[in-house]
């Protein structure tokens, strides 16, 4: 298992961090852009939410040709022509070609999430599922992290062969996600089956292990397509998923302007600022994913984060605009977000397999990613009218039924020791 998590997480995660990024680097392009192009708070926030629009129409078919075609073609197919149109964003001429763009970006990168999810539950047993969903989704953090000093580096190239700062961000961070796409294609390997840098009884024991898992589950009768739309489990969780996405969102795609309100620093440091939340929360991710798979417990390992990042969010509100309590605040809640996401995504694993899996997979991600439309327009609109005070502590509103929601969430019986520590 040690020589299949190196072999594949590495470059999935890599290949996740170039996806946030071309995801989320409109948020410190916009300091630049929206000035340039005369683009409102409200046109900023509907236009950087279009993404989530798109996504959620493409997310399910995506997810079910990945399953048909194979992970290895249809990830690198995701990556090549998500990078072409974050690159294409440098084009953006005003309102219209902004929303265009991020609609078509949507719709390109709709699938890579949900995906790799589905990819992962063919290599690792349910018992070692949170680690590495917890070891690949550290890329938000990683993202976040290197993003910001990478983009604020970028933006200093303003009128550099008379372009502004944030078209060169554009172009030179989704570059990198072309270049992946082919190292997926070269790389990636799509079963365990077919994977030659494990002995044939290491391939036998790994299938043989997965095989338990699988007829686990479908004993259940949770293994055809209609399960993903006929069980209440999977609506649950993408209510929980929307509430988690709506508050993840509206945090990072807005976190430079928030620190940028404070009046107290230029746009390059609330940029380099916005980088710091992410720290927390890259050590608490991993910790996290390793104690629930440890007590093989996801419910409360779900709801606990959420409240610690309503706590956050909360805490920014009375922060009073200093932006040393307002990063230490969203550092919280940045951390307390990130850290519920792999127990989250173990739970649709403990009673989905097969189609009903990538479909399922799929219909939680797209529903709940509609929460990052409503929270990047939430805290536009909200913020040119009034402030960032309401919006924040509507977030903080979002976690907290969230974490109602993670309690309640029917017990699923465990299958298989717990992980080794």
């Amino acid at each position: 298992m040690g020589r299949v998590a190196w072999r594949l997480v590495p470059l999935l995660f890599i290949c996740y961090i170039a996806s946030y990024i071309d995801r989320v680097n409109v948020g410190a392009a916009s300091l630049t852009m929206k000035r340039d192009l005369g683009l409102s708070d409200s046109v900023y926030g509907f236009g950087a939410g279009l993404f989530f629009v798109s996504y959620f129409l493409c997310e399910v078919p995506s997810n079910l040709i990945l399953q048909r075609v194979g992970a290895r073609r249809w990830i690198a197919r995701i990556m090549i022509t998500w990078g072409v149109i974050s690159m294409a964003m440098a084009l953006v001429q005003g309102e219209f070609s902004f929303y265009v763009l991020r609609f078509l970006l949507g719709i390109a990168e709709a699938g890579f999430f949900p995906g790799v999810i589905l990819y992962l539950s063919y290599w690792f047993p349910v018992a070692r599922r949170a680690q590495m969903v917890a070891r690949f989704m550290t890329a938000i953090a990683i993202a976040n992290i290197v993003g910001a000093p990478l983009a604020s580096w970028i933006l200093q190239l303003d009128q550099v062969g008379g372009w502004p700062g944030w078209t060169w961000l554009f172009v030179i961070e989704g570059l990198p996600s072309i270049v992946l796409g082919v190292v997926v294609l070269l790389l990636l390997v799509d079963r365990p089956r077919d994977a030659r840098f494990l002995s044939l009884a290491e391939r036998t024991w790994l299938e043989e292990e997965l095989e338990r898992d699988r007829l686990a589950v479908a004993a259940t009768g949770r293994h055809q397509l209609r399960a993903a739309f006929s069980d209440y489990r999977v609506w649950w969780l993408s209510l929980l998923h929307f509430a988690i996405v709506f508050a993840s969102y509206g945090l990072s795609l807005w976190l430079a302007p928030l620190i940028r309100e404070s009046g107290q620093v230029t746009d390059t440091q609330a940029i380099l600022l916005s980088g710091i939340p992410y720290i927390l929360a890259a050590v608490t991710m991993l910790a996290t994913g390793w104690s629930s798979d440890r007590s093989a417990e996801r419910r409360w390992h779900t709801a606990v984060p959420l409240l610690v990042a309503g706590v956050g969010f909360l805490a920014a509100v009375i922060s009073d605009g200093r932006p040393a309590l307002l990063v230490i605040s969203l550092s919280l809640a940045a951390a307390g977000i990130c850290s519920a996401l792999p127990p989250f995504w173990a739970l649709p694993a403990g009673f989905l397999t097969g189609s009903a899996a990538a479909g399922g997979f799929a219909v939680i991600n797209s529903l709940g990613n509609l929460g990052g439309f409503a929270g990047s327009y939430v805290m536009g609109h909200f913020k040119s009218v009034n402030s960032f005070a309401t919006p924040l502590s509507l977030l903080a509103c979002s976690l907290a039924c969230g974490a109602v929601l993670a309690v309640l969430f029917p017990r699923i019986a465990r299958r298989g020791p717990r992980a080794p520590a």
